[in-house]
């Protein structure tokens, strides 16, 4: 669901309306005034929303979906629930690019208003830096510290007794109590979401929010992307070190230790307690289990279970790694083949 603190509905458009911006045929047996307030993502829609469907789930005959309307293709159509508009495109994901553009914009700052504007709730004790630019309807709690240059956008809420550095960049984010966030991060800005098509890729819309819980700490120079449409978040005590990425709609557990150089593509869900080495990389959609422990280096291109230690390229077992990286140096570096002993 958009969350109006971040996000203005430009709506309703019609059937017809959306239709035309992205140049489908008007679906016979439909209302052409039906009226589409949002956009959604397929299992997430409601009757007033506008989603997009790439093909039906592994396995299925149909697609499941209560949406208004829905970006299909030709051949997807009619696995479409009889109460669902289809509006037939070629790239469904491409192009609803253009059509939830059509119905939702980001809050932006209003160029006219001050620095702080009086909607902004500041509690007590809250201390605001030089230069700090402050969107409407901000809520900001006791004891809080913003450094210079930072900027929190609108609708940003931060609690109490933060720690929020120099040249920090906050949007579309929820923090909760005690976070620290070093100079020069960014947070809750748009996550990598792009659509290939004929013409080149095409930017997808991010439409959810940055979740940081208490005690959360971000190091220097870091990026926690919002989610596309649900949340990016970080759980409790999570401890982030300089220079980490992490990517739209990753789910982070309670006390989650990440070393400097981390990169978490996108969707991955991380167990409490895990602790990452510097320069670990993980691919999208990877589940890494609680307690799990990952050496500095590696690249993990698949799930993890819980409790265990993997390392390496692609990562595998600690053990596993381990032997095979031994082998493979005797096979590279065999010893010298020693004469037998005796006279001539």
């Amino acid at each position: 669901m958009i969350d109006p603190r971040f996000y203005r509905l430009l709506g309703p458009k019609t059937l017809r309306d959306l239709a035309q911006v992205v140049k489908a045929d008007l679906p016979a047996g439909f209302d052409p005034e039906l009226a589409l307030t949002s956009c959604a993502p397929l299992d997430q829609a409601q009757a007033g929303d506008l989603a997009f469907c790439q093909g039906p789930a592994k396995g299925k005959s149909t697609i499941e979906t209560v949406a208004g309307a829905c970006l299909v293709r030709a051949e997807h159509a009619a696995m479409l629930p009889p109460g669902v508009a289809p509006l037939i495109v070629k790239e469904p994901r491409a192009v609803f690019a253009a059509a939830a553009a059509a119905l939702v914009a980001r809050r932006d700052f209003d160029p006219t208003a001050p620095a702080v504007p009086a909607s902004v709730k500041l509690e007590a004790d809250v201390v605001v830096g030089r230069g700090v630019v402050i969107g409407d309807d901000a809520e900001i709690g006791h004891g809080t510290t913003i450094g210079p240059n930072s900027v929190i956008g609108p609708g940003v809420a931060i609690g109490r007794n933060c720690r929020i550095g120099a040249n920090v960049t906050i949007y579309c984010a929820l923090i909760g109590d005690r976070v620290t966030i070093a100079s020069g991060s960014v947070i809750g800005e748009v996550g990598f979401g792009v659509a290939p098509t004929a013409t080149g890729p095409v930017d997808v819309p991010q439409l959810g929010r940055a979740i940081l819980q208490d005690e959360v700490s971000i190091g220097s120079l870091c990026a926690v992307d919002r989610g596309a449409f649900g949340d990016t978040v970080l759980g409790i005590g999570c401890k982030i070190d300089n220079f980490t990425q992490i990517a739209h709609n990753c789910q982070l557990g309670l006390g989650v230790v990440i070393a400097a150089f981390g990169g978490i593509s996108g969707s991955c869900e991380i167990g409490d307690n895990v602790m990452m080495g510097g320069r670990v990389g993980l691919g999208d959609h990877i589940r890494v289990g609680e307690r799990v422990v990952i050496a500095a280096g590696s690249g993990v291109l698949e799930s993890v279970p819980a409790g265990e230690a993997w390392g390496g390229y692609p990562a595998k077992p600690l053990r596993q790694w381990m032997r095979e990286s031994v082998a493979l140096k005797r096979l590279v570096n065999p010893k010298p083949q020693t004469s037998p002993k005796g006279g001539e």
